[in-house]
């Protein structure tokens, strides 16, 4: 792979039936770009797309494979595309709130630097349980893989060629899980299998503050179904607020169609 740049963020964004990826990846670059003017920002996909917010704009190296729900084991192919030294890949439902470049010196400690955890809206660590089950009943990691750090390094290779093997071989991988029967194939998932088999001591900063993802699923953000029907939302020059609670980090808004709502704010 040719290094263009030091260091930058990717976004993969691949459709489907339902969900415009593309789009939500144009608001997030926008989001980031509103914080961070200089970011370069690669965009990772399989259709022709054109827009100034993306530096670089890269097919998937080994085409769209996947015949997976959803997808998603598309994911393993970030590595060998990156342009940069040092890559911040984020989920492309995600708006970013504040400046997060900090988050490099900090978890360039790690070759992979995963994020654990998450937070509510109110800036508190989310106890919530409802979507971690099998996490817990199988002492896995709790990995969000809404951001994820490497550096270009034989550690980060490895890592991603597992979660490749993981989603490749999934029904191999969750006959040994317990409640695997009824898990379809995720991401996060794949990620925590893959530090399970590689040591997860080395993925992740214990008691880290950082990334800091905030996760508006209805049981993190105490909603009987979608946030934005119950809960109040502004943008204001790039600050978002929710409930009148500013947010910073990634905002993991979930509910796809909510970009076309975000574009104006950020778009025009």
């Amino acid at each position: 792979m040719a290094i263009e740049y030091e260091q930058g963020y990717m976004i993969v964004a691949v459709n489907n039936s339902t969900t415009d990826y593309v789009k939500c990846a144009q608001v997030l670059a926008h989001s980031l770009k509103a914080h961070e003017p200089d970011a370069k920002i690669c965009l990772l996909t399989d259709k022709s797309v054109s827009d100034p917010v993306f530096d670089i704009i890269k097919h998937l190296p080994y085409g769209n494979t996947s015949q997976l729900t959803w997808q998603l084991d598309l994911d393993w192919q970030v590595f060998f595309a990156s342009p940069f030294r040092e890559t911040i890949k984020l989920e492309a439902d995600m708006l970013i709130a504040s400046p997060i470049n900090h988050w490099f010196s900090a978890m360039r400690i790690l070759p992979v630097c995963l994020t654990v955890g998450c937070y509510n809206y109110h800036g508190q660590r989310s106890k919530t349980r409802a979507y971690r089950r099998v996490f817990d009943d199988n002492n896995l990691l709790d990995v969000y893989n809404a951001v994820t750090y490497w550096r270009l390094s034989n550690e980060a290779r490895e890592f991603f060629l597992t979660v490749k093997n993981i989603f490749q071989h999934w029904p191999i991988y969750m006959s040994a899980i317990k409640g695997g029967a009824d898990q379809l194939p995720n991401t996060d998932l794949a990620y925590a299998i893959a530090v399970e088999l590689l040591g997860k001591e080395s993925f992740y900063i214990p008691q880290a503050t950082y990334p800091q993802i905030v996760h508006m699923k209805p049981a993190v953000a105490q909603t009987s179904g979608r946030w934005d029907h119950e809960l109040t939302w502004e943008i204001d020059q790039a600050q978002v607020r929710i409930n009148g609670f500013a947010q910073v980090g990634a905002v993991h808004y979930h509910e796809k169609l909510l970009a076309q709502d975000f574009t104006p704010y950020y778009v025009g």
